[in-house]
């Protein structure tokens, strides 16, 4: 394995000389570097090569990891907590053993941080010892709740540094559940107006809703930083309207309220709002929007926490927002389901919801139209019991956070932050072509901060093309690393970022794509991006392990193919989310015309009647695989049979006839299913799937030179049935079959529709009744086998029947039989 240099660094290849001096300097003496032969070439950052006879200064360390002295020199000052109560070799080492032990480097902390396994110990610990009743109550346990959601309300007050005369904190079941009450309660009318930046998540563009639909305006704005002065400008984006703003009867005129939201941390770019935005927003609305007439009446602003949060809580002392809302499994993992909604005082108890809960009711009656609510913000807008369990797990969370304190959070995380981007940004394929394109906005000191943990990008081929960014996930994966793609619910941030167009956004969505789905690149462009994030127990480590994975990965060099190939998964087939699946095996009895099903799970086998009459369910239609069938369902012993082994509830069709196409974009259609013309049913890609045993041989000596190399723990040989294949053939060189156009086997003619596409079931093992999981042979196929955006590996075969009218009498193949392939090299026979 080649390690690759990093910028500025010297290296050294294995029997290079080095003159150094007894005392660390140079000497006249030969020193050859020690290197294993894994690793024929050392690294050493910050040095570059001197003349023979110049005395230098002291010779870095040889056995420095790479990267760590280049690293620690310009971002040491701020990584790993100096001067804090422990280090982060020290958090890693004890609270977070877990990731070492699985081999995981996890980066989506902007999705969910991690929970500490003290933190988890020390809630166990309270949980065990201690005794919590519902606080809807007077006894003795049920005082003590009271008392912890009393102080875990101050906790989250005191985090944001809002004083308890000036605000409340009400617990929701997350940030979205708070940006939902707020816009429930919000008092909006037809002269209301709702303004937010297009980076926002999808759950403050839901308050969009609750405006519109109460007639008041909504608009997104761009806030930008003007070129000649350090002020800002908003530009505003089309104004929305639902209902004519005209008067309505019981609203009072010029009693507007207006509302504008903003996240502290946008979840797509890592941009960071500056706070300053609170009060030019509500002292100077009209000035900075140009005397807009929508930006007239009382301003609240908002402040999406969610992100945020987690490394700079927002100081409301200093920055009166009159909403900010927090979901606590990003600050601290755990608990999930949790969140709130700090409010100032006075303004959310403008309008109070219709529904009565308990817990919000103060006393009503039963039999009459009468209820008096409670008078607290926090009792009066929090529904029915509260999550007392999650909130006195809260604590522990709060004491890991305040324990390395913010700033110091903020800092490790930025510095891993900026490690990450420069070293993408250096990154070049062998013909100088930028590797990778990171979403950024540049803006004033008065408009944003200084850098987030997030860092969002996709990369390039050598000759410009985009690499999917579900690619890059799934190799991630491979390689034990988390991270995420897409647009992560935030569409305003992705379309600005990715420069995506109205009408890009329609054309992709008539092209079937979806959010969370595999279409990453439609007409040359990317749909989404890949995200990277960092968290209180991040490493320097984990940003190299993925540094490195780019490298290994995507950057074309002289020694590597450069044609730029990458993995794009087909739609994930049901045994990927169902394994157990592949317990059960099937064998035909033709005379008796019966299907033996056999499992592990069942006692008895199952037998399946394979005759069209003895079906009496009526006949319908479901689309699979873009395709229409025409389907019987079994009866239902044979679906509890195939439900019990699998362990969820299963049914069996038959299908009779396909119906075509009828899927709107023809592409979508063809990328779900190569063998269009076939007329046998549920293919999802073709009819048959042809492996070489010379093809495996190869693969499996591959494997066993990765033990030799120390890559993998254990030796693993695969036999040509982990890939499931219908024809399995010997006698010719490895992947001979990838130019193959065409084959005979006997009398029969087969056509090949290209190399199969693998996915994560060939990682799937079956032992001793568990299924068990790894990533090989999968990332090894995708070091030698990725081929345009794919890991191939046997090909996809379709037989062609001459008997139009119906299946020919002498339909067999046997074992033994001649291959006869037709290939662009010429015509070669073959032992199946």
């Amino acid at each position: 394995m080649e390690i690759p240099p990093i910028p500025g660094a010297l290296v050294i290849n294995i029997g290079d000389t080095l003159q150094i001096l007894s005392n660390g300097r140079y000497k006249s003496a030969e020193h050859r570097v020690r290197t294993t032969s894994e690793q024929p070439r050392v690294s050493i950052p910050i040095f570059t090569i001197p003349k023979p006879t110049e005395k230098i200064g002291p010779l870095p360390q040889l056995v420095e990891r790479d990267g760590v002295a280049l690293y620690r020199e310009e971002f040491g000052r701020d990584y790993g907590y100096p001067n804090g109560p422990r280090s982060i070799d020290e958090i890693r080492a004890t609270e977070f053993k877990r990731l070492d032990q699985n081999g995981l480097v996890y980066l989506d902390h902007a999705g969910a941080t991690l929970y500490s396994e003290l933190q988890m110990e020390a809630i166990f610990k309270d949980l065990n010892s201690r005794v919590y009743g519902n606080p809807h109550s007077q006894s003795e346990a049920s005082s003590a709740t009271l008392e912890i959601v009393r102080e875990a309300r101050q906790q989250v007050l005191d985090y944001c540094n809002a004083s308890p005369k000036d605000y409340k904190c009400i617990f929701t079941s997350g940030a979205t559940a708070a940006l939902k009450l707020i816009g429930e309660a919000f008092p909006w009318n037809h002269e209301s107006n709702f303004m937010y930046t297009m980076e926002n998540h999808n759950s403050v563009l839901g308050i969009r809703e609750y405006a519109l639909s109460q007639g008041a305006a909504a608009f997104a704005v761009d806030i930008e930083s003007p070129v000649h002065h350090d002020g800002i400008r908003v530009s505003l984006h089309p104004v929305q309207r639902r209902y004519e703003a005209e008067f309505m009867e019981g609203e009072p005129m010029g009693d507007a309220y207006n509302l504008f939201a903003f996240p502290s941390e946008c979840n797509f770019s890592g941009f960071r709002f500056s706070l300053e935005l609170v009060k030019l927003i509500k002292d100077n609305s009209e000035r900075i929007s140009g005397g807009s007439q929508f930006c007239k009446g009382s301003w609240m602003v908002l402040i999406d926490a969610a992100k945020g949060c987690a490394t700079q809580p927002p100081d409301l002392s200093k920055y009166p927002a009159d909403f900010v809302v927090i979901s606590f499994y990003k600050l601290f993992g755990y608990p999930t389901g949790l969140g709130a909604l700090i409010v100032q005082n006075g303004k959310l108890s403008i309008r109070v919801l219709n529904f009565c809960s308990p817990g919000t009711v103060a006393a009503s009656f039963a039999d009459v139209d009468f209820v008096k609510r409670r008078e607290s913000v926090e009792e009066l807008f929090e529904d029915g019991t509260i999550s007392f369990l999650s909130i006195a797990s809260m604590c522990h969370g709060f004491k890991i956070l305040n324990s390395l304190t913010a700033p110091r959070i903020c800092r490790h995380t930025a510095s891993l932050t900026m490690y990450v981007e420069k070293m993408l940004l250096a990154l070049r394929h062998e013909n100088g072509a930028k590797v990778c394109m990171i979403y950024k906005s540049h803006a004033s000191k008065v408009l944003c901060c200084e850098s987030g943990s997030i860092l969002s990008f996709n990369l390039k081929r050598p000759d410009g093309s985009w690499f999917g960014y579900r690619e890059v996930e799934k190799l991630a994966s491979l390689s034990g690393i988390q991270l995420r793609t897409g647009c992560f619910c935030n569409p305003g941030a992705c379309a600005k970022y990715l420069g995506l167009s109205h009408l890009d956004l329609l054309s992709n969505l008539e092209a079937g794509h979806v959010c969370w789905d595999d279409n990453d690149i439609i007409q040359g462009k990317p749909t989404g991006a890949v995200r990277v994030s960092f968290g209180y127990m991040s490493t320097y480590e984990d940003a190299k392990k993925f540094i490195d994975f780019i490298t290994r990965s995507f950057v074309s060099s002289p020694n590597k193919s450069a044609n730029g190939n990458l993995f794009r998964p087909r739609s994930i087939p049901s045994q990927v989310m169902v394994p157990e699946m592949c317990f059960i095996s099937t064998s035909i009895d033709l005379n008796q015309g019966l299907m033996l099903v056999e499992s592990p799970r069942c006692k008895a086998k199952l037998k399946i009647n394979l005759r069209t009459d003895s079906y009496p369910c009526a006949k319908e239609e479901i689309e699979l695989h873009a395709k229409r069938f025409e389907v019987q369902h079994c009866e239902n012993d044979v679906n509890l049979w195939f439900s019990n082994a699998v362990g969820r509830p299963c049914t069996l069709l038959r299908c009779f006839s396909s119906k075509g196409y009828v899927c709107r974009n023809e592409n979508r259609a063809m990328s779900m299913c190569r063998d269009v013309e076939s007329r046998l049913s549920f293919a999802n890609e073709a009819q048959f799937l042809l492996i070489s045993e010379e093809s495996i041989s190869d693969l499996n000596n591959r494997l066993s030179q990765n033990v030799q190399k120390g890559t993998q723990g254990t030796s693993l040989q695969v036999n040509p049935m982990r890939f499931r294949p219908n024809l399995v053939i010997s006698g010719g060189e490895p992947y001979a079959e990838d130019g193959w156009r065409s084959l005979k086997i006997g009398n029969k003619s087969f056509t090949s529709l290209g190399g199969c596409n693998r996915c994560q079931m060939i990682n799937f093992v079956h032992r001793s009744g568990q299924v068990q999981r790894s990533n090989e042979p999968l990332a090894t196929l995708a070091t030698y086998r990725r081929v345009k955006g794919k890991i191939l590996f046997g090909i996809l075969l379709r037989y062609e029947n001459s008997d139009k009218t119906g299946l020919q009498t002498d339909s067999c193949l046997q074992v033994g039989q001649e291959v006869h392939p037709d290939s662009e090299e010429g015509y070669t026979k073959y032992k199946e």
